[in-house]
């Protein structure tokens, strides 16, 4: 079993180095993908030097297109039988990817995502808790589901599923629209509790409320129009 990490990053200089020592540092067979969105941080540096080490793919973007577009671009280079998109910051912790995969190695299921409101959740401010449960409340809603977490960054999935995704978002709509495809290709969903620890905008956080929008308008595009 071979699990592609794909990782999208934008000015993340500061905590790319540790991420992947932390990816790398999981003892499970891994190419680790990672695709710069033109950052101007020198992250693009980093990730050169990096890609040094064997298990480590370098792509990147001539401009910046969105997160979207990179986990895009990270699922058509991905050769594993498993995916996992990881984030370049340290809000996530790699060493949860054996329980994250646990569901899919034993056959329960095709899809795993992680949820920060099952398992140990710190710093995630009051905003970003409302709209997260906000946000998966409308998609149980119009999906029939009861997730707990839909705007998860650990979405895991089999090569087969991913190949059925046929991504269309750019920016912040590719969370929704992976759920809804997923969802609507007839595959059932298991969470698992993850670790999670939050940071704020001045951090280095770039997701703002806004953003919340557009995912509420993604969920009711694939629901109802596609």
């Amino acid at each position: 079993m071979l699990l592609s990490v794909v990782i999208p990053v934008y000015n993340e200089a500061a905590t790319i180095r540790e991420l992947l020592s932390q990816v790398r540092a999981v003892p499970i067979e891994k190419e680790v993908i990672c695709i710069d969105d033109c950052s101007s941080d020198g992250t693009a540096d980093i990730l050169l030097e990096e890609s040094k080490v064997p298990g480590t793919i370098f792509l990147r973007h001539p401009q910046n297109m969105g997160k979207g577009a990179a986990v895009r671009t990270g699922l058509q280079q991905a050769k594993g039988d498993i995916i996992l998109i990881q984030d370049a910051d340290l809000e996530y912790d790699p060493a949860d990817y054996p329980k994250l995969l646990e569901p899919i190695l034993c056959g329960s299921t095709k899809a795993v995502y992680g949820s920060r409101f099952r398992g140990n959740r710190l710093h995630m401010g009051w905003s970003y808790d409302f709209g997260n449960r906000l946000i998966t409340f409308i998609a149980n809603l119009l999906y029939g589901t009861k997730l707990t977490d839909v705007e998860t960054c650990y979405k895991v999935f089999t090569s087969e599923v991913a190949t059925g995704l046929e991504l269309v978002s750019s920016r912040w709509g590719f969370d929704p629209e992976i759920t809804a495809k997923i969802l609507k290709m007839g595959y059932n969903i298991e969470e698992v509790p993850i670790s999670y620890r939050g940071r704020q905008t001045t951090d280095g956080k770039k997701i703002r409320w806004r953003d919340g929008f557009s995912v509420i308008v993604t969920l009711m595009k694939y629901r109802f129009f596609s």
